[in-house]
């Protein structure tokens, strides 16, 4: 598809990315393709927009991921649109400048699903691989004391005024308490610090440091800005659950309370005490029994529990509200 031609002869082009989450094994997982080139980098689903053949953007999304992975895409919703010029790698951006539209998809997965999936040449990738920074379900993770803060410590001598309050924001440093939402914050900070591989390659805008330079690149890099569309995707729904059931979204109709906590830890990258967990959610009258019970658990029968899809009818903003780490 042409795109819009603009003063001194350069070309804007609309592409539509999809980060598309889905829980397999208690874990968040992206849907990724794999496209060749670009170092065999991961990347996401994606294609340009073509008005000609498609009246809105997400039909033509759906579409696209359809023609690249085979799957049916549930819940979507726009994420944010990306227009930075040298974030991504184009040979030519001179004369053709790519504008992403990102969007967050959930769905649910299954054996048969994943073979499907596999069959046309996608995968699910554990999504803290890309952001391993973000995942404290065990506790601090290594890679924070090990590279991460040493490195933006090195960084933020050559402009301490500035760079000492956002580094100490962003990774809730001395006073400031961690923020999970801060998902993109953190990506921002750690890519202009040279910390991440994209930074590395993307040769436009990127102002070499002395962190970037003396660093091991952190998470696995994607192809063109997928890593940073996947940051957003991840900050979206971490602010999500907590006013909207979207959790429910990447369950199975029928599930364990012992399941809904581990999703939604995965989700939020953080560990939930058990019994105030399971208090938030009687109170917030998201679940009803089924009557049901597992024995797949491998130890006492477990009740089995679903959405309960009145809630939507009673209150505004049903979540789960976790409140401050």
């Amino acid at each position: 598809m042409p795109g819009e031609p603009m003063p001194g002869g350069m070309t804007v082009e609309i592409g539509l990315n999809a980060a598309i989450v889905a829980m397999v094994e208690r874990t968040p997982r992206i849907l990724v393709v794999s496209e060749g080139g670009d170092g065999g980098r991961d990347a996401l689903p994606f294609g340009p927009f073509d008005p000609a053949m498609h009246r809105t953007f997400e039909t033509s999304l759906r579409a696209r991921v359809e023609e690249q992975t085979a799957l049916d895409l549930g819940y979507i919703e726009q994420l944010y649109t990306f227009g930075d010029r040298g974030r991504q790698r184009l040979a030519n951006e001179d004369r053709l400048h790519m504008v992403s539209v990102g969007y967050l998809a959930l769905t649910r997965s299954d054996a048969e699903t994943t073979l499907r999936l596999s069959q046309a040449g996608a995968d699910w990738r554990e999504w803290y691989v890309y952001l391993p920074w973000e995942d404290w379900r065990h506790g601090r993770p290594p890679v924070l004391d090990r590279v991460i803060l040493p490195a933006l410590a090195t960084w933020e001598r050559a402009d301490p005024a500035n760079r000492r309050s956002r580094i100490r924001l962003a990774f809730g440093l001395d006073d400031f308490p961690f923020d999970e939402e801060r998902v993109l914050e953190r990506y921002e900070l750690l890519y202009e610090a040279g910390l991440v591989a994209e930074a590395a390659s993307d040769a436009q805008g990127h102002d070499a440091t002395e962190a970037g330079q003396h660093s091991e690149p952190v998470g696995q890099a994607m192809r063109h800005d997928h890593r940073r569309i996947v940051a957003t995707a991840v900050a979206r729904l971490r602010g999500k659950i907590k006013y909207r059931p979207v959790i429910f979204e990447l369950m199975p109709p029928d599930f364990t309370l012992t399941d809904l906590q581990s999703a939604v830890e995965a989700i939020s990258g953080r560990h939930l005490h058990k019994q105030n967990f399971r208090r938030l959610v009687e109170g917030a009258s998201l679940v009803e029994p089924t009557g049901m019970t597992t024995s797949a658990t491998g130890g006492r029968p477990a009740a089995l529990f679903r959405f309960r899809r009145q809630i939507l009818d009673e209150r505004p903003a049903p979540g789960l509200k976790l409140g401050n780490r």
